[in-house]
């Protein structure tokens, strides 16, 4: 079925400039001269229904929309988004195709953009917005202070009566259309659980829609968009106002599992080619995978192999331990410039009170040292998903492949798309597609970077590798400490990890990045094996290499041993052979400068000039230019 391509034949593909019009005309084609290279075919998508004409169907079926707009103008970022995920949805049917699985959007409903342009002029908020002289807070406390329309607020009283379950306000800005610049995450989202009163919760819906209409002109967002090269003044901001996917538990609510997936894997190991994708999994609401929280890693095409999974001190001490939910007991609140103040961080053992982890948990048996997949009395539950990944209680797996194969197609170029999962018992769930955008720092430039290491001169390269992990172009190094191959033995490891301990604090401190080299596995467990370090050890590196030597053949570790701190903070992992012809490094021409820092074992070496590291995750190639 996934060798079809339905997208191309129903003539349904993403147009990023126009397929956020919302009014009922269809908009017009755009020009040559603003279509995309990376975006070849151009369509516009059918229009969003308003809300006042078209309630939503209690029980949805797959050709039932579930977006609906209220007001005019254009729906941003988040909704073209949104939009290409339903036409997705409509025209690939073997998405539903799935034993006891239900996908579908959340009810979404799409402020257009002229509510916002029309309040900000008839409020007089401009000036105060773009006072940069004004606090936060302050900014926040003058748009909460200043009165909605009567249309709009009538239009959000219609929100609240087509969605009664938790809803999330998120931001939808013009300029994540037009440009398809990674805005996620600049712009506040609230969340608002059900209430009881519903003036109540109608006047938090209100305070949350100003809300995230004044965090346009937050600091962080007026810096982020100065160094985007865009212009404050002219900003348009549509609304999303969504359901929240999840279930309702005693005080709280969360989805079972919430995710991001991309298209485009710069860190791929072991069987995992580039293409397959990658997906970070957490138990709760996804703000906390955003937040940086500790996520599972997993190839949608691998399923079964999780790294963080394999050992079991490594599933300890790597998986997630806490979680976020949405707060439902607290009637009385009060907005405020923190969007995550009714959300909870909890422990997982309070979803295990919950009977959340039916499917998402192994029980650790302390006795015999091992992870047992299911719930089993006793023993620390440890969040592995291993019904969702190795037993097959919920197609999640194929599902994203899916979706990832369409969204790339549709968008001519690698995506990231957001998402949840509600489980219901018995092989039964709902997949919630939530956002696609486009991966903007993808493999636009994957060839480019190619070129540039394919056209490095030999006597140029300081190190060239044919099994590199990460991905870009690193400019700011001049530090290398290098273990010296001529006086290396494995019995001096543990040694050698505590003098590049203090060298990584030294430096770290003067705020010196620096490439890191060495033959054997770095942070193995077996000194024999590798420089036992941890990761706060050598956390200053940018580029970590693994130099085999003839005496010292160790299979490469590709970085396993602190792989959530490399993909997290984009450090580069090189593995290089040079007994096998794979790969080379030029230890003699480090050699010939002089020492910061000698012994026995290890040199630091500070280069003339600045480095250039060049990582192309798409081909596995890297290389340093000194």
């Amino acid at each position: 079925a996934l060798l079809y391509n339905p997208l191309k034949s129903s003539g349904i593909l993403y147009n990023p400039l126009e397929s956020s019009k919302i009014l009922k005309q269809t908009a017009p084609q755009p020009s040559a001269s603003s279509q995309r290279p990376h975006h070849p075919m151009h369509q516009t998508f059918p229009p969003i229904a308003p809300l006042r004409e078209q309630p939503f169907a209690e029980a949805p079926t797959p050709s039932d929309s579930q977006m609906r707009c209220v007001g005019g103008g254009s729906v941003g970022g988040k909704g073209t988004g949104l939009r290409l995920l339903e036409q997705i949805l409509r025209t690939c049917t073997d998405l539903h195709t799935l034993e006891g699985t239900t996908v579908r959007l959340p009810r979404t409903i799409v402020v257009g953009t002229d509510y916002f342009d029309e309040w900000m002029q008839s409020a007089g908020l401009r000036t105060a917005a773009l006072d940069e002289a004004l606090a936060d807070e302050e900014k926040l406390a003058t748009f909460l202070a200043a009165p909605l329309s009567d249309a709009l607020r009538e239009d959000l009283r219609r929100c609240l009566a087509a969605i009664p379950m938790p809803i999330a306000v998120r931001s939808s800005s013009l300029l994540e259309d037009t440009e398809l610049e990674p805005f996620a995450g600049v712009f506040s989202t609230y969340m608002i659980p059900p209430m009881a009163n519903q003036e109540r919760r109608l006047a938090l819906l209100e305070d949350a829609v100003r809300g995230v209409y004044a965090s346009v002109y937050y600091a962080d967002s007026l810096a982020y968009m100065r160094a985007t090269g865009h212009d404050a003044g002219s900003e348009k901001m549509a609304l999303i106002i969504q359901e929240v996917a999840g279930t309702a538990f005693a005080g709280r609510y969360y989805p079972h599992i919430s995710g991001v997936a991309r298209s485009m894997n710069y860190y791929p190991i072991g069987d995992e080619a580039a293409t397959d994708g990658i997906a970070h999994l957490a138990l709760g609401l996804g703000k906390y995978i955003v937040d940086g929280g500790r996520s599972l890693r997993v190839c949608p095409a691998y399923p079964h192999k999780v790294m963080q999974t394999s050992e079991l001190d490594t599933a300890l001490r790597e998986t997630q331990t806490h979680f976020l939910a949405l707060d439902t007991t607290d009637q009385d609140l009060t907005l405020v410039r923190n969007d995550a103040f009714n959300l909870r961080k909890l422990h997982v053992h309070e979803a295990l009170a919950d009977g959340a982890l039916f499917a998402l948990a192994s029980t650790y048996d302390p006795y015999d040292m091992v992870l047992r997949d299911g719930i089993y009395d006793g023993g620390r539950k440890v969040i592995t998903f291993s019904g969702v990944l190795q037993h097959d209680v919920f197609p999640l797996p194929e599902l994203l492949q899916r979706f990832l194969r369409y969204g790339r197609e549709a968008m001519g170029g690698e995506v990231e798309m957001e998402f949840a999962v509600r489980l219901e018992g018995n092989r039964q769930g709902t997949f919630f597609p939530l956002q696609l955008r486009p991966m903007v720092a993808a493999a636009d430039n994957a060839d480019t970077l190619a070129e540039e290491i394919a056209a490095v001169p030999a006597d140029r390269q300081l190190l060239c590798s044919h099994l590199a992990i990460g991905h870009g172009r690193v400019d700011n190094v001049q530090d290398i400490i290098y273990v010296r191959r001529e006086a290396f033995q494995a019995m001096h490891n543990p040694q050698m990890a505590d003098e590049i301990e203090r060298l990584n604090r030294q430096l770290t401190q003067e705020g010196k990045p620096y490439v890191l080299v060495g033959p054997g596995r770095w942070g193995s467990s077996d000194p024999w094996l590798g420089i036992p370090v941890k990761w706060p050890h050598i956390s200053g590196a940018r580029l970590i290499v693994e130099a085999g030597l003839d005496h010292y053949r160790v299979d490469p570790s590709q970085g396993s041993h602190f792989f959530q701190n490399l993909t997290s903070m984009g450090v580069g992992y090189f593995t290089i052979n040079e007994y096998a012809n794979d790969g080379h490094f030029r230890q003699e021409w480090l050699d010939a400068l002089p020492a910061l820092h000698e012994s026995a074992h290890i040199r630091h070496v500070r280069c003339p000039q600045p480095l250039t590291i060049l990582m192309d995750g798409v081909h596995r190639k890297g290389v340093v230019i000194c």
